[in-house]
């Protein structure tokens, strides 16, 4: 019968033990998510030295 018991026993604390395991939730920001970004557009100065190189090739001294 002890052995029974044992069992029994065994059987609940595990039953307890299953009870006593964590949770995780998963819940969304109360405020809105906010993302900074830096960006350096450098097209004007591309531009710049591409119409110079143009003038540079018009230049008939050049050549």
């Amino acid at each position: 019968m002890s052995k029974h018991l044992n069992i029994l026993v065994a059987f609940v604390a595990a039953s307890l033990a299953m009870g006593c395991t964590p949770t995780v939730k998963v819940e969304a920001p109360d405020k809105p998510i906010e993302i900074n970004m830096n960006v350096n557009i450098k097209h004007e100065i591309l531009v710049k030295v591409e119409r110079e190189v143009e003038e540079m090739f018009e230049d008939e001294e050049l050549f």
